[in-house]
């Protein structure tokens, strides 16, 4: 009789052990990331999904027979002791066999582990369900669904950054330079990534495309030139050179820029968030922009590659011989 105690007692250890564990590891997971997990093809994830979704249902089974368990055991180990003794072992026992350790331990491997024991899990769902259905519907009804976790910008940005210090991330240190700076590109603002004006190639309208305003343009490397008025002193843009529209351009026609430039010019302010500048470049379908200050004068140029370095970092290519321009005097 002795032994049988004994036996059923580890079973009821064991027991009590694997629904503290699973109530700590099955709830601890978000449905919404199982659902992506299994998205993924996971196979842990596609085992828990069905059960975590009724997240009430699966607690009050788990709490339940966690209860019942502990007061099943307690029942048989005070018929192997007596008194002060009896109070100290089943204490001893369900604390640390029936809770520290499987908590410890599906706390750290709760999606591999609840996998595992789905199986069981079903078996005290059908068992329970007169008991724990109508608890559950009753939490429902007052409590509602589970809801996504939703993050910030700034959590987003600190979760990529702890992602970035682990060896084992198959994200790349590139990628996650991308990621970081497409969290973070919007919130900044045009003057801190423009070319400013001083630094800017600008032509005349009226100047003539001759060989050697030609051979200067082509030396410059720029695809798109601002074009001014020659009496403004920059303050107003009135179109676009785009170098292209040289190539099959004679130097003895002695043609002027604005017969050529094309009159597409937009302008942004300087306090403007490279956020709404990207959805400019992409409506207008321009790549240049040129920028002006609180005087409404214009204070420089912003390109798509000025807002893409921002996400990707800097672009290099042949033709520049600086690679920020803003640290260029």
């Amino acid at each position: 009789m002795a032994l049988l105690n004994y036996i059923i007692i580890i079973i009821l250890l064991s027991l009590s052990g694997l629904f503290s564990g699973l109530t700590l590891g099955l709830m601890s997971l978000d449905p919404f990331d199982l659902k992506r997990k299994v998205k993924l093809k996971d196979r842990y994830a596609k085992r828990i999904l069905p059960i975590r979704k009724n997240g009430n249902l699966l607690l009050c089974t788990l709490l339940l027979g966690n209860v019942a368990v502990n007061a099943a055991l307690a029942v048989f180990l005070g018929s192997i002791t007596a008194g002060i003794m009896a109070g100290v072992v089943a204490t001893g026992l369900i604390v640390i066999l029936g809770e520290i350790i499987p908590q410890a331990m599906f706390s750290k491997y709760g999606l591999e582990l609840g996998s595992k024991f789905v199986w069981l899990v079903y078996i005290f769902i059908v068992l329970l369900y007169p008991v724990t259905k109508p608890i559950s519907m009753v939490l429902d009804y007052f409590l509602g669904g589970e809801l996504p976790t939703m993050f910030s910008k700034r959590e987003l940005r600190l979760f990529v950054q702890e992602q970035k210090k682990h060896n084992n991330s198959d994200i790349s240190k590139h990628e996650f330079q991308i990621l970081e700076g497409g969290l973070g590109f919007s919130e900044r603002f045009v003057k801190d990534v423009m070319t400013p004006v001083v630094n800017t190639f600008f032509v005349k309208q009226d100047t003539i495309l001759d060989k050697g305003k030609l051979q200067e343009i082509h030396a410059r490397g720029h695809s798109r030139i601002p074009v001014y008025f020659e009496t403004s002193e920059l303050n107003k843009v009135v179109g676009i050179l785009y170098t292209k529209d040289l190539i099959a351009l004679d130097p003895d026609d002695n043609i002027r820029v604005k017969e050529i430039m094309r009159a597409n010019a937009h302008f942004i302010k300087e306090n403007d968030k490279l956020g709404r500048v990207l959805d400019i470049f992409k409506k207008s379908k321009v790549h240049l922009l040129i920028v002006l200050n609180q005087y409404k004068q214009v204070s420089g140029i912003v390109t798509l590659e000025d807002v893409l370095e921002e996400i990707v970092g800097e672009i290099v290519d042949e033709y520049d011989k600086f690679v920020d321009m803003r640290q260029v005097s």
